[in-house]
């Protein structure tokens, strides 16, 4: 089946924009997508994080749902990748919630 041009020229994009995220911060997939003029496609920059495989350049573990859940976290190697990465941002992470998120939310719309 494979990634479409039109797809692949979306993640990039969307890696672009993951890459600005500051360390210690997060963003929603929704939030990306509405940056890009795509509103409607969270679940799209939702396939962007997974298919950027562990690329150390992309911190896709900065991001997260529209409610600060790691809803992504088992597309990371190990049970708890995610967690620890984001806890040595100094993100406080509960039971798969990052606590005080409207603190540490990072919105693309107002930030870039």
């Amino acid at each position: 089946m494979g990634i479409k041009k039109e797809e692949a020229n979306f993640f990039d994009r969307v890696y672009e924009v993951t890459r600005r995220i500051p360390y210690g911060r997060v963003t929603s997939y929704g939030a990306i997508a509405k940056y890009l003029g795509a509103a409607r496609s969270a679940r799209m920059v939702g396939w962007a994080m997974n298919a950027c495989d562990g690329r150390e350049d992309v911190p896709a573990h900065r991001v997260v749902n529209r409610k600060g859940v790691l809803t992504g976290k088992h597309h990371f190697q190990g049970t708890n990748l995610m967690q620890q990465l984001l806890e040595s941002e100094g993100i406080e992470v509960i039971d798969n919630q990052i606590q005080d998120f409207n603190t540490v939310f990072w919105d693309p719309a107002t930030n870039l």
